[in-house]
């Protein structure tokens, strides 16, 4: 038995949006980026290496100081 909740105009636009959403979001995931994207992941990785090493270098500096 169905109650009338369930029959109703709006949960049926609600289910029809719900659906399209998980197309929309499944199109997105399934997506190449474009390459501005790819270079941005790159530069990024890139500049997170960086900043790691330094912060290495900072830490074997600070902890060769005299107390």
């Amino acid at each position: 038995m169905t109650t009338q909740a369930q029959d109703s105009p709006l949960d049926a636009a609600l289910d029809r949006i719900e659906h399209a959403l998980v197309r929309l979001e499944a199109a997105v995931a399934a997506a190449t980026p474009p390459a501005e994207v790819a270079d941005l992941r790159t530069r990024h990785r890139k500049l997170k290496d960086r900043v790691t090493q330094e912060i290495e270098q900072l830490d074997l500096l600070l902890a060769n100081l005299p107390q």
